[in-house]
């Protein structure tokens, strides 16, 4: 039986990660978080002194690196290492650990019955030929009082200013970066998430059952 993948692309904070969930447990699909994986790499190299302005000192380390926990925890959400995933995510060996990782994650697991994958170059690059490619848009105003929110729930300080810039400075270098640019993948539908999730859902739910 052939495995669906569905690949959900977007700038940060658009809610790629929360869709993704829900579609994995609405369709009974194994959720893949491709930001997860830099974001390990990013705790990785700041655990190890590793210089991220080292491209030789980065591919150094990945050479020594056999596994990467595709787990999330609260370690690896603060706003210091997502600011250094951010940074790494530009060099293209970071890049091709990274979909590495997700292609050989995707072939171990024969028995799931499909994917729902969330990244900024999942539909564009890593599985150009899912079966459906979604990209999420939201203005940066909303995509940062969500983040906002996120991270005040979550204990941690912060200040709405200063990540809408941040938001705004990530959507920049994301965009013209020279490996893998975050694009509207070929045959991806735009999905817009600006307003509740119940009407995000509803207008997927609809692309869902054509496959």
């Amino acid at each position: 039986m052939k495995k669906i993948i569905i690949t959900i692309d977007g700038p940060a904070a658009s809610g790629k990660e929360k869709i993704a969930k829900f579609i994995s447990k609405k369709w009974k699909l194994n959720h893949l978080d491709s930001g997860i994986l830099y974001r390990r790499l990013a705790l990785n190299f700041l655990t190890n002194d590793v210089d991220i302005d080292n491209v030789y000192q980065i591919k150094k380390k990945l050479n020594t690196i056999n596994n990467i926990s595709f787990r999330n925890s609260l370690r690896i959400r603060t706003q210091k290492i997502s600011k250094l995933a951010s940074k790494i995510a530009v060099y293209d060996c970071v890049r091709s650990f990274v979909n590495k990782l997700q292609h050989n994650y995707v072939k171990k697991n024969k028995k799931k019955q499909g994917f729902v994958i969330d990244g900024r170059d999942i539909g564009s690059v890593v599985f150009k030929n899912a079966d459906l490619k979604l990209y999420i848009e939201v203005n940066p105003e909303i995509r940062a009082k969500r983040r906002y929110k996120q991270l005040i729930d979550s204990g941690e300080k912060s200040i709405y200013p200063k990540i809408l810039k941040e938001i705004k400075l990530r959507d920049r270098l994301d965009k013209i970066r020279k490996h893998s640019p975050l694009i509207v993948p070929k045959g991806a539908y735009i999905i817009d998430n600006s307003g509740t999730f119940k009407n995000t859902i509803g207008q997927i739910a609809k692309l869902l059952r054509k496959i």
